[in-house]
């Protein structure tokens, strides 16, 4: 069991640096070319046995050191990568094959990916349009929005990347994975957001108070509701309601449930779990009956009449 836990922690934290590695601008050794019309720089890189160059803009200092920042930290990521699968080697460990419906999956994943984050920033009420969150995603930042939300867009970029990673979609969905995705979706917020909650919360427009949740009760009702006798996207709503419900982090609860509860529907490869721009007013009355016990069943026929996007 120590080995199995070794293994899926050392995915976690291989899957992270990759999407750190991913998230870079630029990677590679920055060169400068000279002609009559003056000085550029360019990324040189070598690519499937082949050096390549990729033109970034014209010769400035500043941004010459910016490239060395990049090139420093792509390196430094990549020796760590490279370590983390020496010790999986040592480990035992050798990387499943996907099957063809999850392969798509990850691929379906990552073409609504963009839309994906809008709809959850919407959830959230962040003041963004489609068009500014694109940009967030594609530069990193938008003018003439707060600072709290363009880091709030990027976090979900983060995490969505993080359970896309073809190892992390191997490992189990249990609590290790929801609190690491907590943790990315805090990131900036909280000094460690993946902790599990330890002080009293209360929830805008609902009486219902969360209790204090109990880390050995979380672990046993996912690990339940994974290994349940029911549709795989039946359990992809009932992780995501429970984890809602429950309040187990301090904050980005409903970010990280969300994205907690996709982690285990692509591994199945039935599709994405996502409330619609356009249906997060309903969602959200369904949710607050649901905190206080009321027409359970509405909002979880809702969430896959209207929430589940299928592949086929």
């Amino acid at each position: 069991m120590n080995k199995f836990n070794d293994i899926q922690e050392l995915l976690r934290k291989k899957a992270d640096l990759q999407t750190r590695l991913n998230l870079l601008p630029y990677t590679g050794t920055p060169e400068i070319k000279e002609n009559k019309s003056g000085k550029y720089l360019y990324m040189r890189k070598r690519k499937l046995g082949k050096i390549t160059s990729q033109y970034v803009d014209k010769f400035s200092n500043e941004l010459y050191q910016t490239l060395l920042r990049y090139s420093k930290e792509a390196r430094k990521l990549q020796k760590s990568i490279r370590q983390i699968e020496k010790d999986l080697a040592l480990l035992g460990f050798k990387p499943n094959e996907l099957s063809p419906n999850v392969l798509l999956n990850l691929d379906f994943a990552r073409v609504n990916m963009k839309a994906n984050i809008y709809d959850q920033a919407v959830l959230e009420g962040v003041a963004t349009t489609f068009p500014q969150t694109e940009t967030i995603i594609e530069n990193g930042k938008v003018s003439g929005m707060r600072a709290s939300d363009v880091q709030k867009i990027l976090n979900l970029k983060h995490a969505w990347e993080f359970i896309i990673d073809k190892d992390v979609i191997q490992a189990k969905t249990d609590f290790y994975i929801l609190s690491y995705i907590a943790g990315l979706v805090n990131e900036g917020f909280y000094e460690n957001g993946g902790r599990i909650r330890g002080v009293p919360v209360t929830i805008g427009g609902t009486k219902y108070i969360p209790p204090l949740p109990n880390e050995i009760d979380v672990k046993e009702i996912i690990e339940k509701i994974v290994a349940s006798n029911i549709p795989n996207i039946d359990k992809a709503i009932e992780l995501c309601l429970y984890c809602m419900k429950t309040q187990i982090f301090n904050d980005g609860n409903k970010r990280a449930s969300v994205i907690f509860a996709n982690h285990f529907l692509i591994s199945k490869g039935e599709g994405l779990l996502v409330i619609p721009e356009n249906e997060v007013t309903q969602f959200k009355k369904l949710l607050v009956e649901y905190y206080e016990n009321k027409n359970s069943t509405f909002i979880k026929t809702f969430m896959k009449e209207k929430c589940w996007k299928k592949i086929k």
